[in-house]
């Protein structure tokens, strides 16, 4: 019988959906795409379990796309699946960890994963000592946490950048300051990793002034081959978040790669596009690995307990 795979999404007509479901199919999973939100946890004395429209959830594999906007609830999810023992790409850790770009960046630094200086403003009034700490303006205002480049902002002046943490807090969020890399200035490279190894890498460039280069912000996308320091960089930076799939975006500063943000569930159109690289069967090879190696230790799990039986036979 083949294995089942539950897709965690809230769009199954989105591009990166489709793609991973179509490649899934082809290498014999079963593949059910729900949205997380239709999901409901029950926890009782016996453990928890998850339940879709009154029926309990059976899969051996779980494939996470949580968005920004329902990470607490996607999380939770992810989380009571680990709990009943099935593979699941992403953890619902990493996704946390990754989501937090204060948390990340202070994990990345801890383990040697160069990125660009930040500094977290808790008051308004420290602002002026955090943008000198990151080598004054122009520097980047940002919220910790945010995706396509939401709650990012470029600020030219320190008075710019104490009005924006002033409304950021405002609002209960919580801002971080951050060196603006000026010859990587409307560009960064984005690598694609499966498994602990970088299955594609392309270059995003913003059109006109506009300093962000998202994908989703009508940037441009091409091709381009990672130098090896680049590679080392993205898979350690994805092993640091405790990620099996992650796209890595790194800036090109002129001290190095500097590793922007690590994306938990990475968009698949524009690096497909720009690459002519099937990631999404990838993702699905990776899964298959895992899920055989599942089978090979609940072989010998079985075998071990079988002489077991038969040495007390023989005892008795």
């Amino acid at each position: 019988m083949n294995p089942r795979v539950v897709l965690l999404s809230r769009g199954p007509e989105l591009y990166s959906t489709r793609r991973l479901a179509t490649e899934a199919e082809k290498v014999g999973w079963l593949v059910d795409i729900i949205d997380p939100l239709a999901l409901t946890i029950v926890v009782d004395e016996d453990g928890g379990r998850v339940f879709h429209k009154g029926w309990p959830v059976e899969c051996e594999a779980v494939l996470p796309r949580i968005g920004y906007s329902i990470t607490r609830r996607g999380v939770a999810i992810v989380r009571q699946f680990e709990q009943s023992g099935v593979i699941v790409l992403n953890s619902s850790q990493g996704i946390l960890r990754s989501r937090d770009k204060l948390v990340a960046c202070q994990m990345m630094a801890e383990a040697r994963v160069p990125v660009p200086i930040t500094a977290h403003v808790g008051a308004w009034e420290d602002t002026d000592r955090a943008v000198r700490r990151v080598g004054g303006a122009p520097c980047v205002v940002k919220s910790t946490e945010g995706t396509h480049g939401s709650g990012v902002f470029l600020v030219n002046s320190a008075q710019q950048a104490r009005q924006l943490v002033f409304q950021m807090l405002e609002r209960g969020m919580r801002p971080l300051v951050q060196e603006y890399v000026k010859e990587s200035h409307g560009s960064d490279i984005r690598a694609l990793v499966v498994g602990g190894e970088v299955v594609a890498s392309m270059r995003r460039k913003a059109h006109g002034s506009e300093f962000r280069s998202n994908f989703h912000l009508g940037g441009s996308v091409s091709n381009v081959e990672l130098s090896a320091e680049q590679r080392e960089i993205a898979i350690r930076s994805t092993e640091t978040m405790g990620l099996e799939v992650a796209g890595v975006d790194m800036l090109e500063s002129d001290r190095g790669p500097l590793v922007l943000e690590v994306n938990s569930s990475p968009g698949l159109e524009g690096i497909e596009g720009a690459t002519k690289k099937n990631v999404a069967e990838k993702v699905a090879t990776r899964m298959n690995k895992l899920y055989e190696g599942v089978i090979v230790d609940s072989s010998e799990v079985e075998e071990t307990r079988g002489s077991n039986e038969s040495q007390s036979e023989r005892a008795f």
